[in-house]
């Protein structure tokens, strides 16, 4: 293992530790999140009000020295609030840009379903090339750019359910769940003076990032394990409760997901372990699942979870 790998993995577990002070027994779910920006993709947390999802944003990207900007989305909001608009200027008589709050590296998108699907249309562009154009005019963002949103459920009033084109440019989806009765009391204890994302500050820089991005590149991962990725993927394309299946994108999802576990679990290469620790979180918030009766409580997470005790291992025997 070479010396970019080694601090690799340092940095990670930097991370892993600094957001951990704030978010208390969810180690999974904070691996799960650095998952992501390891793997140079966005992050969508869904779960109920209350549980940390805003806190595991504000921590993730507290560990980070890069700009931040958070949004707060409303109903009534419009796609140049996200993205900026062009401004006549008296003075020079032309018109101007004024970059909007996504034309940062860090952006927390709080209640993104709180918007409506046009407004949510606005991150499409630069969540997939890292852009924006506004009046005919293309924008770049700097990189590294990390879109971190968090989401109500849809049975909440006053939410609008995110569309499928959006929930694709998502790399995961993470939820954290209710604490246990034990943690929650540290919770309670820790936030008696202060709350602990005031105490945490940057772990590592935006150079830091890319270069751990370009690490996890490096990871081996070996032919079975590609087609075991494959496989799992056009599965969910066949099945017959799943009316529409993940995409291409939804393969390279999983193979950047995994190199980056293995990076954090001080690996280099890739076990079939690591695809079905991932699949779910990668794959779960790109299908639509077809429901014949109504009565039927079946999810993408319950589609996932079946497939993988049908598709086997590439080179394994499948338990009956």
């Amino acid at each position: 293992m070479d010396d970019a790998m080694a601090q690799a993995q340092k940095t990670a577990k930097a991370i892993l530790d600094n957001v951990q002070q704030v978010i208390i027994g969810k180690a999974e779910v904070v691996e799960l999140a650095v998952i992501a920006l390891l793997s140079n993709g966005h992050l969508l947390i869904e779960d109920a009000p209350g549980v940390g999802k805003t806190m595991l944003a504000r921590s993730l990207a507290k560990s980070l020295d890069c700009t931040f900007r958070r949004v707060q989305f409303t109903p009534d909001m419009l796609p140049g609030d996200i993205t900026g608009v062009s401004v006549y200027n008296q003075k020079t008589q032309d018109f101007e840009f004024r970059p909007g709050p996504i034309m940062t590296q860090i952006v927390l998108a709080d209640e993104i379903n709180r918007a409506t699907p046009k407004v949510q249309s606005a991150l499409l562009e630069c969540m997939d090339e890292g852009q924006i154009t506004v009046d005919g005019v293309t924008h770049h963002v700097t990189p590294p750019f990390h879109v971190l949103a968090t989401q109500n459920p849809i049975e909440y009033e006053g939410t609008f359910p995110l569309p499928e084109t959006q929930l694709d440019r998502f790399l995961m989806r993470v939820s954290l769940g209710y604490p246990s009765e034990s943690d929650e009391i540290t919770i309670v204890d820790k936030q008696q003076y202060a709350h602990p994302i005031e105490k945490i500050g940057p772990v590592a820089t935006g150079a830091d990032l890319l270069q751990m991005q370009e690490v996890v590149k490096k990871i081996f991962v070996d032919d079975l394990v590609k087609q075991y990725i494959v496989s799992l993927v056009a599965a969910t394309r066949n099945h017959p409760t799943i009316y529409l299946g993940a995409s291409p994108r939804g393969s390279l999802a999983l193979f950047r997901t995994a190199q980056a576990r293995a990076l954090i679990h001080e690996r280099d290469y890739v076990l079939p372990d690591d695809i079905k620790v991932l699949a779910e979180s990668v794959l779960a918030h790109r299908l639509i699942v077809r429901l014949t009766d109504v009565s039927q409580d079946r999810t993408g997470r319950a589609s996932i979870a079946e497939l993988l005790e049908t598709v086997p291992v590439p080179g394994t025997v499948l338990k009956q």
